[in-house]
Order: structure tokens, then C-alpha cells, then sequence
């Protein structure tokens, strides 16, 4: 067979059900494969970017799943090297195949030839292109392999058209993928690990993202009731366990964070982070967030351990190896009666989230953004799926917003490229088609790869997606304030063809209509609930995207600090009567 079916036989075998991307001349000959094998369905995108974004959604929806992206030599590959970004800051698998000109003339300034595996290797696990037919098995196991061994990441693969083509000896029924390798913690490192916790007084766990990745949510579940720990999950951890359960603390940082968050991390002890990087947004000055705590952290990066500062006690270990001892080293010593009563410090954590909120009900026409979350979570239940990226939308969203379960709140988290959200709803929404969808954007994120909505609309693929529009910049207009200026970040302007929008500019009602899908505008805040409501009913009928725009007040300063997480400016009033946060997580107390 070709060496491109021979590829396309590999990727069925290591699981692969959907791939997403733009064919080209360069990569014709895999696609031609593609169509040959079958078993493989394709999404195809409007920007290869779009197709690297959708993978990774994909990848992200559920266990196991490695979203692939497909193009043609030159621009696709360099369109890309964002998703590759965007995969690799947050550990994800993607896979991206590239077509390629001819071996003989790659150096030879031929069309759209461009050496793409150098580009990319500084934002992959391994970039190659290959030279010789006969590798391209070879390459496409180890690709898998080194994908899921580690720390997660993706692989760039590209394929010159000469080398798709050229007939190799491949037998499919024999293939076996690779045993993946993951560090292991041992059980003395986590006895230790324990000890250390349990000479504490306030302990606090840190949730990451690599809980995630490693499918072991229940196990920190399970080791927090255990040991009566409270956690504060990262942004990217997100839905380890459901923001109602009585042990969740809070998240902590400068910008996605909670009140109570803040506060009770403050008032630890010790510190555990298992799965997690500390992010500088999470952290804030490391002077503040280090003093007065001792830290142990686990990580399937041995050099990610001391890397932004040093711990009292690191681990190297897959998350899940990791929390399978945690759990039976406390289960032993709770049946010995040897874990301290945690209860007193939870319930003080508890105390501070029902005294320490920020107000999301305000009535204003425009409309203030803290009342669309509001609303949202009062229309959108546990099961819901949110998907977002950067900026004030997923800011105030991280804040206001609840999540229960992992995998329920996909973010971009190192990155934050826009344009991001669509393509990645789509990929969550491919990935799981069962599970309600919502994506948050500012007007700014919507924009940027707003084409990628005809994808949902040409592949019957419905989500709803809520759209903050002040025609604004609101974020970098909110970091101007430092330097005291307000400059090239109005995006305002009065549209000819939709006067009735005034300043808001962009008819974000009529791109997404003209690009075959249903959108729904709202500006007073009594009007969000209901359209939410039909917003559902739009996207289970007709099985497009559903945009849902509110036309905010121009400008509004979303919570956040500059430098540390002790000195959060909160700008608008907080809350202080349960009217003014009516869908808080507990009843606010004065």
C-alpha cells in the first residue's frame, strides 16, 4: 500500500475516529487515503488554524481522544503553529499532518515549500518530516507514543507528496501501538508527601489540569473526603470536583478567581499541588503566594518541579499513579486513627464562600456584564459544557460562572489566542455530541475566526454560543489604565447597513445568519433568560450554532489585581445582600 494509507491505517488502529482540516494539492494523496480506508470521519474547516483548534476541542472532550488536523504544505502548516502553541502550553495531544513539496525540491524554493517541522519543534513534542517512505509507520507509532508517554503535547508530522505516495510493505492486522510511559510515584515519596500534610493545621490542595489529562478526578475526590482537605482547583482543573461540593475552596489568582478563593488560600498552612504548573496568574507575586506555607508538588514533569519556585517536597509522577497511593496510604491511616480532624478548617473555608461574593444583579440598560452570567447560570445546568478562551468575557466567566464536573469548563489556558472558541466548541461538540455546549466570547474572539461558524452550520453541528459585545477591547483597555491611556482599543463605529446597532458596530446578527446559522440579540437584562431558553430550542431544532449577543454597557472593570493575589481591585460593589448574587454557590451571609 502507499505510505499515506499505510498512515491512515495507523491512525484508525491507535483510535483515531475524527480529523479536521483543508485538503491542498500537497496533501491530496492522504486525503485520496482517507477516502480509500474510510473509518475516519472529516470536518472540514475553514482555516487550518480552525482545524488545529477544533482538534484540540476534540481531544479535551473526553479520555483518550487525540484530535487530529490535516493540511497542505506551506501557509497550512504555519496557520498551524498557534493550535500547536495552544496544545502544548496545556499538555494537550493533537496531531498535525502537513503535506509537503517533493523531497528532491524542498530546498529549492518550490511552491509552497517551507520547512514547517523547523518551525514547529519549539511548540511540539517532535516535529519531523520525512524523508523516506518507508519510516512513515515508524514515524506515525512513535508519534502516538510520544504523545500520551509524559507530560501530554502535540506532534507535528510532514509528509512530502513524493513520499505519500511511494508503495511500502505495511501489514495493518499486526500493528500494535506503543506502550506509553508515564513516571510513577512511589509509595515512600507519597508516606512523606502525607507527613507533611498531616503536620499541618490549614492544608489546602491545588488541583491541575493534569488531574484532568490523567482522567483521576474521582481519586482527588477521594483522597480530599478522606482526608477532610479543602481544594482549590485551578483554571484548568476546573470541575474536578463539583463547585457545590462542601470541600471546594475556591479558585485563587489575579484575574480567575474567587473572593473566597483568595481568602482561604491566604490562610493556609500548606500547600499539595498535584497535576499543576504555577501559572503566573494563578500565583501572583511569589513572595505573597509562598509566605507562611510549606509545598509539596507532583507532576509528570520532573523538570517542571522547581521551575517557577522550589518546594519543600517534589514528586515526579503521572497524577493518577500518583492519587491511586494518596488514597490508600490515607485510607490505612483513617482506619488507624491517625488523620487529623480536618473539619473545623472546611467548614471556615465554607464560611468565607457564603460571606465573600461579588454582586452579579444589577439592573443597568446596557446591560453590565456580571447580569449575563448571571443569567447563564440560571439557564444552563450542571451537565453543560462551557468553552472559552481569553479576555474580560472568560474572566467575569470564571468568576460567576459554576462548573461540576471535569472536562466541563474546556479554557485555553496558557495562550489564550483569540478566535480560539468557535473552532474549539465545534471540536467538543463533534467530540460529544450528547452533552449541551456553550462557548462565552467578547465581541474580539468572535471575530477572529468567525468564518469557522459555516463549519457548524455545513456539519449539523449545534452549540449555543454567548456573545459579550461592548466594541471594545475591555481587557487590554482595562491593562491601559496603568500606563493612562486608552489607545487603538475601540473597536466602535456606526454601521451603514445597521444603523439601529449605534456605535456597537459589527451586525454580529447578520454575519452569523449569512454564515447558515440562528442568532438571537439582547439588550435589557430581562430578556437574557428567555433568550438562552429559545437559543436551546434553535440549536436542538435546526443543529447549527446559536449566538447569543448582549449588548453590554461600553465599559466596565472586571475584578482583577495587578500583582498579587492579596490586593484584588474589586471595581464594582460587592455583594451584600443575597439579592445582588442571587445564583451564588451558598447564600451570601453578612
Amino acid at each position: 500500500m502507499t505510505a499515506a494509507r499505510a498512515a491512515v491505517e495507523i491512525l484508525k488502529r491507535e483510535g483515531v475516529t475524527n480529523a479536521f482540516g483543508v485538503p491542498g494539492a500537497a496533501i491530496n494523496p492522504f486525503y485520496a487515503a482517507l477516502k480509500g480506508a474510510g473509518g475516519i470521519d472529516h470536518t472540514l474547516a475553514r482555516h487550518v488554524e480552525g482545524a488545529s483548534h477544533m482538534a484540540e476541542g476534540y481531544t479535551r472532550a473526553n479520555p483518550g481522544n487525540i484530535g487530529v488536523c490535516i493540511g497542505t504544505s506551506g501557509p497550512a502548516g504555519t496557520d498551524m503553529i498557534t493550535g500547536l502553541y495552544s496544545a502544548i502550553g496545556d499538555s494537550i495531544p493533537i496531531l498535525c499532518i502537513t503535506g509537503q513539496a517533493p523531497t528532491a525540491v524542498i530546498q529549492k524554493e518550490d511552491f509552497q515549500a517551507v520547512d514547517i517541522a523547523s518551525i514547529a519543534k519549539p511548540v511540539a513534542k517532535a516535529a519531523t518530516t520525512v524523508m523516506e517512505a518507508a519510516q512513515v509507520p515508524g514515524v506515525f507509532q512513535q508519534a502516538f507514543h510520544l504523545m500520551r508517554s509524559g507530560r501530554p503535547g502535540p506532534v507535528l508530522i510532514d509528509l512530502p507528496i513524493d513520499v505519500q505516495l511511494t508503495e511500502i510493505e505495511f501489514d495493518p492486522e499486526t500493528y500494535e501501538p506503543l506502550q506509553a510511559f508515564k513516571p510513577t510515584a512511589t509509595r515512600a515519596q507519597v508516606e512523606k508527601a502525607i507527613t507533611l500534610l498531616n503536620e499541618s493545621e490549614r492544608p489546602l490542595i491545588v488541583a491541575g489540569g493534569g488531574i484532568i489529562n490523567a482522567d483521576a478526578s474521582e481519586l482527588l475526590v477521594e483522597f480530599a473526603e478522606l482526608t477532610g482537605t479543602p481544594v482549590i482547583p485551578t483554571l484548568m482543573g476546573w470541575g474536578i470536583l463539583a463547585d457545590d461540593h462542601e470541600l471546594n475552596a475556591g479558585m485563587v489568582g489575579l484575574q480567575t478567581s474567587h473572593r473566597y478563593g483568595n481568602a482561604n488560600f491566604l490562610e493556609s498552612d500548606f500547600v499539595l499541588g498535584i497535576g499543576n504548573r504555577w501559572a503566573n496568574r494563578h500565583t501572583g507575586k511569589l513572595d505573597v503566594y509562598t509566605q507562611g506555607r510549606k509545598f509539596v508538588h507532583v507532576d509528570i514533569e520532573p523538570t517542571q518541579i522547581g521551575k517557577i519556585f522550589a518546594p519543600d517536597y517534589g514528586i515526579a509522577s503521572d497524577a493518577k499513579a500518583a492519587l491511586e497511593l494518596f488514597v490508600e496510604v490515607a485510607k490505612e491511616l483513617k482506619a488507624a486513627g491517625k488523620l487529623p480532624d480536618r473539619s473545623d478548617w472546611a467548614a471556615s473555608t465554607q464560611e468565607r464562600k457564603a460571606q465573600l461574593q461579588r454582586r452579579t444583579h444589577f439592573d443597568n440598560v446596557p446591560m453590565k456584564p456580571q447580569r449575563v452570567y448571571e443569567e447563564m447560570n440560571k439557564a444552563f445546568g450542571p451537565e453543560t459544557r462551557y468553552v472559552t478562551t481569553i479576555g474580560l468575557s472568560q474572566i467575569a466567566g470564571a468568576q460567576m460562572l459554576h462548573v461540576y464536573k471535569p472536562r466541563h469548563w474546556i479554557n485555553c489556558g496558557q495562550a489564550g489566542p483569540l478566535g480560539w472558541t468557535i473552532p474549539a466548541a465545534l471540536g467538543v461538540a463533534t467530540a460529544d455530541p450528547e452533552t449541551p455546549v456553550v462557548a462565552l466570547s467578547g465581541d474580539y474572539d468572535f471575530q477572529f475566526m468567525i468564518e469557522e461558524l459555516a463549519v457548524g452550520a455545513q456539519h449539523r453541528i449545534p452549540y449555543v454560543h454567548v456573545l459579550v459585545n461592548n466594541a471594545y477591547l475591555g481587557l487590554i483597555r482595562q491593562a491601559q489604565r496603568n500606563l493612562d491611556i486608552n489607545f487603538q482599543v475601540n473597536l466602535e463605529f456606526e454601521n451603514i447597513n445597521s444603523p439601529e446597532l449605534g456605535v456597537y458596530g459589527v451586525d454580529h446578527v447578520k454575519v452569523a445568519e449569512g454564515l447558515g446559522c440562528k442568532a438571537i440579540r439582547v439588550t435589557e437584562p430581562d430578556q437574557l433568560l428567555a433568550a438562552f431558553e429559545e437559543a436551546k430550542k434553535l440549536a436542538a431544532e435546526h443543529r447549527v450554532p446559536v449566538v447569543v449577543e448582549a449588548i453590554l454597557e461600553r465599559i466596565t472593570n472586571i475584578s482583577m489585581s495587578g500583582s498579587d493575589i492579596a490586593s484584588v481591585n474589586e471595581w464594582e460593589e460587592i455583594a451584600t445582600e443575597p439579592g445582588h448574587a442571587p445564583t451564588a454557590i451558598k447564600p451570601l451571609k453578612g
